[in-house]
């Protein structure tokens, strides 16, 4: 899809489409927008009539205009929400909207003109071209015959803020890293395994010049990984620990690691998912993973002065003669010892020896995704990623980073109290703690395994997936992570 930044009117643009923004309980037509009724017989004033059109945030109607010859074939108009509540991803959602209603209407050219944010042209039209490449994304990839049949929205202009090649280049290169987060978590886990994530990793480092290292399981042993191997016992599939690096060009102003939890399915080991647990759903468990990818993807591409090192230790977590068991005492790579009282809490246990791993690197911060605890989404729900960080400084850019995105995050306490519900009388501690603040919990377990180096916890269990179409985001896998990370660093 070819994007357009143009400075042309809406009463001189021609073709398929032109998608019209309007805020709230403000659509009526005035100035260029009256000219541009009157141009075509009224049709927008009666459109907002017939369909009470309030311009409530990511709504949408559309009619035909004219015949073969009139210079637009269909008028768009989508709802902006209140004026006063504007945010980059209200446009975000607004265009989605139109892009959905143009595909609909079969346009294969559209015109969008939409108000530019804090005026920022650069933050807008970025906002808008990951809204539209977002929203019409589709993976077909595990269907026999495509659904997307009908036209394909070709060309997109936006109309008002001219140029601005570097925000649609920059736009649509994060959005490539969000679709391979999506297209990873979305495979099924006989697709999607350890051994194919290190295949993708080793991809991406060939096409986008990072250096790759993948640790096989004698490597990990020689480390001392026992947390992660334990979990890995049990697969007839060999864990992999991934590693990748950017290095820009020259001396880097910092160091940073981004370590996604990479378990490709969880059956919950020994202590298994039972009927009504969501248990073929367990790969999206590797959605941290995923996330870690997709920004390696777009940081490749990006270029940004920052060498950032992406990390993962990938598994399955299945059921075997060599499975770990309730009551094991595991080992760290740091020399904690875990006493696993919960095989389903493996993904902790991965996540230690990986966090271990990337502070050794001497990196200036270090923050972790996981799709960690069920505790999360009924803290938070379905689309709110919770945020733990003994650094105020990284929770406060992160924070910014996730509003710029729009993605939600909500920070979390390390409530330090809570940590004595993960002792344990034979060992360092156990690997889950009581029910209440089970999220909390969590977090302090993944502490014990950073000694100095400033760090965040990501828990996104909720919002790598969508059970239904919200904004941007198609039913299934959503991304989540990939521009909160990409614009952190870029950030820095």
């Amino acid at each position: 899809m070819e994007f357009r930044a143009t400075d042309t009117p809406r009463l001189d643009w021609t073709g398929d489409g032109l998608a019209i923004g309007f805020f709230e309980d403000a659509v009526e037509l005035t100035g260029d927008l009256a000219q541009l009724d009157e141009k075509f017989g009224g049709i927008l004033q009666e459109l907002i009539a017939e369909t009470e059109f309030k311009g409530k945030e990511g709504s949408s109607v559309s009619t035909r205009v004219g015949g073969s010859g009139s210079p637009v074939r269909k008028i768009i108009l989508v709802g902006l929400g209140k004026a006063e509540a504007l945010k980059l991803n209200s446009l975000r959602r607004s265009a989605a909207a139109a892009a959905r209603s143009a595909k609909k209407e079969k346009c294969k050219t559209l015109g969008l003109s939409l108000p530019v944010w804090n005026n920022d042209s650069l933050l807008t039209v970025g906002a808008i071209v990951e809204g539209i490449e977002l929203a019409l994304h589709q993976d077909n990839r595990f269907k026999s015959e495509s659904e997307d049949k009908g036209l394909q929205l070709e060309q997109v202009d936006l109309l008002g803020p001219s140029g601005q090649e570097e925000a649609i280049n920059r736009a649509k290169q994060i959005c490539a890293g969000v679709i391979l987060a999506r297209e990873l978590v979305a495979a099924p886990a006989n697709e999607v395994t350890p051994v194919t994530m290190a295949e993708t990793a080793l991809k991406l480092a060939e096409e986008y010049g990072l250096v790759a290292e993948i640790l096989e399981q004698e490597d990990c042993e020689k480390l001392g990984m026992g947390a992660f191997l334990g979990v890995a016992k049990a697969s007839d599939l060999p864990p992999k620990f991934i590693h990748l690096t950017y290095k820009p060009e020259g001396t880097p102003r910092r160091k940073l690691a981004i370590v996604g939890k990479g378990l490709t399915f969880d059956s919950g080991g020994l202590n298994i998912k039972g009927v009504g647990s969501g248990i073929e759903m367990m790969k999206i468990d590797m959605g941290g993973a995923a996330a870690t990818f997709g920004a390696a993807k777009a940081i490749a591409q990006l270029k940004p002065d920052v060498e950032v090192h992406f990390i993962t230790a990938t598994t399955e977590n299945m059921i075997s003669g060599r499975a770990m068991r309730p009551g094991d005492i595991l080992k760290a790579s740091n020399g904690k010892t875990i006493e696993v009282n919960n095989t389903d809490a493996e993904g902790r246990l991965t996540l230690a020896d990986a966090l271990v791993f990337a502070e050794k690197l001497g990196v200036d911060a270090i923050i972790d995704l996981a799709t960690l605890t069920g505790a999360c989404v009924i803290a938070l729900g379905d689309d709110i990623a919770g945020l733990w960080s003994t650094d105020d400084a990284v929770a406060n850019q992160l924070v910014q980073a996730a509003e710029v995105a729009g993605e939600k995050l909500w920070r979390m306490p390390l409530e330090e109290k809570y940590f004595d519900g993960l002792k344990s009388p034979i060992a360092d501690m156990k690997n889950t703690g009581p029910r209440p603040g089970g999220s909390i919990t969590a977090a302090l377990f993944l502490k014990q395994f950073v000694k100095e180096t400033p760090w965040a916890h990501l828990d996104v269990a909720g919002p790598v997936w969508a059970d239904k179409e919200n904004g941007y985001n198609n039913v299934g896998a959503t991304g989540y992570g990939v521009r909160t990370l990409v614009n952190w660093v870029l950030s820095l």
